[in-house]
């Protein structure tokens, strides 16, 4: 058992918690007003933005319009969209791309312009990209680059968050576990951000980084903030099928013009669906998976023969070439099959990124903004990162400046004995999940769900009666209240609706068009879409 020893607080203007896009731009926007922390579990580079292939969703090109950009995002998300959410989101998102684009970033041009993609759901070539398929990784490194020389900014590595610093209701900080000392650190900020990450890799197959468990999920609503549409999750349709491995093959790819096709060679989706391939990804996925239980097979085939095989290579290099490691011709056929891939609902903000905890901010893919609705149009979580992330920061300049408090101390310890007990349990969750949250649910695996969580967490309770001090044990906590709220958030929503379909309730109804609300200590609620206005 080891005692933290670091009682030493580090204190900074801005304390950002995520090193993805949200956390690197808020980052160094906030690094124009004052000291910044940057504290990430692993390292800088690792995050769902950097593995992020299909590119940033802004109108750039004169034939388009926010207008447009809005009405897609609004028929993905299924009705639940916030309209004024969305409508930032669009307007402000080609001053996003510009003042990226000015400060050095480039991104794929042809013929001296934008060079720009097309996407499931959108009707407009409207996606930008760099390096082909390697725009997260392009984008985020060049941030992260600005990040590092920044004489504002530290950045601190292998730091994994624990909790809040609360103080009178109040955020004042984060208390983390410094995994290279071994020890707990505290780092308080008149401004802290969570832009953690979403909680994918919770389940068995997901193209998310291992550390994406949905951390910041439970760190926040233990603190009170309320969440919001946590039984929205998005599945990618075209995951590579290659055992374990679920590396993601773009949305982009479908959008050059390749096919889905079953073991005998036939376009299942063509004819069937207006968009054929093209759909929203809810739709392509549910569509997979059916055809996968259809012909008793693990994967479908994404079919590229028919097009032209040195675009293919030139446009999608880093697929390519990993597609080529394992053994696969992209320009061929390779075997997808969908995975856990994004977060839809998440951690209530308004359009500041605010929280209701003061001085507390979440931004990117952990909160919910009401942009994504019930299913997240594609490439438009990048762009979310940046338009939020910047108008959280510009919020900070208007809020009282108050002073710190300076009486926290370390509590955490670590029982490395514990260590293989959490990933079982991980393990275990991961396998639950996948059976019955996964992209086809109802009321019998919810059930089943319900009834092996509790079991859980009543093995929990007795085993673990230091979870609020303990690294694993709080890690393992951590998980359940994960879990528990996915299950009852998809329990109580009787209907199928985007990124949630219950094989008991298939059709969307009218009467489930609000948010579910789950806060803690109180029973799931409603909470009504807001709406155009009449004015708009």
């Amino acid at each position: 058992m080891e005692r933290a020893a670091d009682a030493t607080l580090r204190t900074f203007d801005y304390l950002v918690a995520g090193s993805g896009l949200a956390g690197l731009s808020v980052a160094l926007r906030a690094a124009r007003y004052g000291r910044v922390a940057i504290v990430t579990k692993s390292w800088v580079r690792e995050s769902n933005s950097y593995y992020a292939q299909g590119g940033i969703a802004a109108v750039t090109d004169e034939g388009d319009s926010p207008e447009e950009h809005r009405a897609d995002t609004l028929t993905a998300g299924r009705g639940l969209c916030d309209w004024d959410a969305v409508d930032v989101l669009v307007h402000e998102a080609p001053e996003c791309i510009r003042e990226l684009i000015a400060s050095g970033m480039h991104f794929d041009q042809i013929d001296g312009s934008l060079a720009l993609g097309l996407e499931g759901g959108h009707h407009h070539r409207r996606i930008l990209h760099a390096g082909g398929d390697a725009t997260g990784a392009l984008v985020t490194s060049f941030l992260a680059k600005k990040v590092s020389e920044h004489p504002n900014i530290e950045i601190f590595e292998n730091h994994v968050v624990l909790d809040l610093i609360m103080r009178s209701g109040a955020c004042w900080g984060l208390s983390t576990w410094d995994v290279a000392s071994g020890c707990e650190r505290l780092f308080v900020a008149r401004h802290t951000f969570l832009t953690i990450g979403g909680t994918s890799a919770i389940y068995s197959r997901s193209t998310n980084p291992s550390t994406t468990v949905g951390d910041g999920i439970a760190i926040a609503w233990r603190a009170g903030c309320p969440v919001v549409d946590f039984e929205f999750i998005q599945f990618h349709p075209t995951a590579l099928f290659a055992g374990a491995n679920a590396f993601l093959i773009s949305e982009a790819v479908r959008g050059e013009g390749a096919h889905l096709i079953n073991e005998n060679g036939e376009r299942f989706m063509e004819g069937k669906y207006p968009l054929a391939e093209l759909e929203p990804r809810d739709t392509v996925a549910r569509a997979i998976a059916n055809e996968i239980k259809k012909s008793n097979t693990p994967c479908v085939w994404l079919d590229l023969q028919h097009l032209d095989p040195k675009r293919i290579l030139a446009r999608f290099p880093t697929i390519a070439r990993h597609c080529a490691e394992l053994g696969f011709d992209l320009t061929k056929r390779i075997p997808v099959a969908p995975a856990a891939h994004y977060m839809v609902g998440g951690v209530h903000t308004n359009l500041y990124g605010q929280t209701r905890i003061a001085n507390l901010y979440v931004c990117g893919e952990l909160a919910s903004t009401g942009i994504m609705g019930a299913n997240r149009l594609a490439s438009n979580s990048l762009i979310e990162c940046l338009v939020f992330g910047h108008r959280a920061v510009e919020q900070t300049r208007v809020v009282p400046k108050l002073s710190l408090p300076t009486e926290f101390a370390p509590h955490y310890t670590m029982n490395a004995a514990r260590s293989d007990e959490y990933l079982q349990a991980r393990q275990t969750v991961s396998k639950l999940l996948s059976e019955c949250v996964g992209i086809v649910r109802s009321a019998d695996t919810l059930a089943l769900a319900k009834q092996q969580l509790l079991a859980l967490e009543t093995d929990f309770a007795q085993r673990y009666p230091d979870a609020a001090s303990e690294f694993y044990a709080h890690a393992i906590e951590n998980l359940l209240i994960v879990s528990r709220l996915l299950v009852e958030g998809a329990s109580y929503r009787e209907e199928s609706r985007g990124g949630h379909y219950r094989s008991d309730f298939p059709e969307q109804r009218a009467e489930f068009a609000f948010h579910t609300v789950q806060e803690r200590g109180k029973p799931i609620a409603k909470k009504p879409v807001q709406e155009k206005p009449q004015d708009a």
